[in-house]
């Protein structure tokens, strides 16, 4: 087993780390990661973004959205959020997906630390009944790659806010996340130590219960090949958003000026049908913007982008360009 020493705390890089150690580094039978995200939501590969945030809350606070490998729902790390990700040929710990093999590392060192954790359900760590560790995994030909989000001191108030999705009705094939109660490692320690102090718990722990565990310092080539799969991938929106399954979306906006409603048809990130209806006064024929938007990346700014040369007062008149984008995106 190598450990890869990390400190980067871009989402973007951090799954592109994993990939490329995933695909790459093979002459290594198991690989363990430890890493930590500023403020994220992680998407399970399956997933429909949009459905999953609150894309709102999230542009207002900075929040990154990426994508992930594997499958599973939707997860909000921050930098009181630690991430572990073993990879594995298959065998070496037992059968695929066998999460409870993979996630025994964290239960062992907060049993050190006084702390009772269980795996329940079908890939949660859970202490007193409530999650502090979600589990996915990702399988290759004969290889594994299994990852945990560790909720050590994380803002439960920003998880919440970040995950609620608006009311909007939205209809996709798209894997839904199951919602939990959650909690924090923190608050269940008799003695206070940091994020950091808990990774290098993790990580003695797995030195001593693995002899043979040795750093790996990964070379300026090893970056550069992970910068190439960071930007091609993980740092795009066709990856993040587009690659979400077709999906329909019907918003609904109450103005001063009157009630706009859009039911929307998106396949791989593009409006393919949109139509407004609603209450609202105007001239011209509503068709005319419809039919602007008809082939648009399912994205604020090249919807703004289309919406440029409009007049959209006169189409709906009192409402403005940005109160018509609320009620598309």
């Amino acid at each position: 087993m190598i450990y890869i020493r990390n400190d980067d705390n871009r989402p973007q890089f951090n799954l592109a780390l994993e990939q490329y150690a995933f695909d790459n580094l093979t002459q290594f039978d198991e690989i363990f990661l430890l890493w930590i995200n500023e403020p994220t939501i992680v998407v399970g590969k399956n997933q429909n973004t949009i459905e999953e945030i609150n894309l709102d809350y999230v542009k207002e606070n900075n929040i990154n959205v990426v994508r992930r490998l594997s499958g599973g729902g939707a997860v909000y790390h921050d930098l009181g959020n630690l991430n572990y990700t073993i990879i594995s040929e298959k065998g070496n710990r037992q059968a695929s997906f066998n999460f409870a093999a993979f996630t025994r590392p964290v239960i062992e060192v907060l049993e050190k630390l006084g702390v009772k954790a269980e795996f329940t359900g079908r890939n949660d760590l859970t202490i007193d009944g409530k999650k502090f560790c979600g589990n996915a995994q990702y399988m290759k030909k004969n290889r594994i790659l299994h990852h945990g989000a560790i909720l050590f001191d994380t803002d439960l108030n920003v998880l919440t806010k970040a995950l609620k999705v608006p009311k909007d009705k939205i209809e996709s094939k798209g894997v839904k996340s199951v919602r939990s109660r959650v909690t924090n490692i923190k608050d269940y320690l008799k003695y206070d130590i940091t994020i950091e102090d808990f990774k290098q718990l993790l990580l003695d722990h797995m030195i001593e219960t693995n002899k043979n565990l040795q750093e790996y310092r990964l070379t300026d080539e090893d970056y550069r090949k992970i910068n190439k799969i960071m930007e091609e991938r993980y740092a795009t929106w066709e990856w993040n958003f587009g690659y979400s399954p077709d999906f329909n979306i019907e918003k609904s906006r109450r103005f001063p000026a009157g009630k706009v409603e859009t039911k929307i048809h998106v396949e791989e990130g593009v409006i393919k049908s949109l139509k407004f209806y609603g209450d609202f006064f105007g001239g011209g024929e509503i068709s005319d913007i419809e039919k602007k938007l008809i082939g648009v990346k399912y994205k604020e700014d090249e919807i703004a982008k289309a919406l440029e040369d409009v007049d959209v007062s006169f189409y709906f008149s009192g409402i403005s360009r940005d109160e018509l984008l609320t009620s598309i995106i």
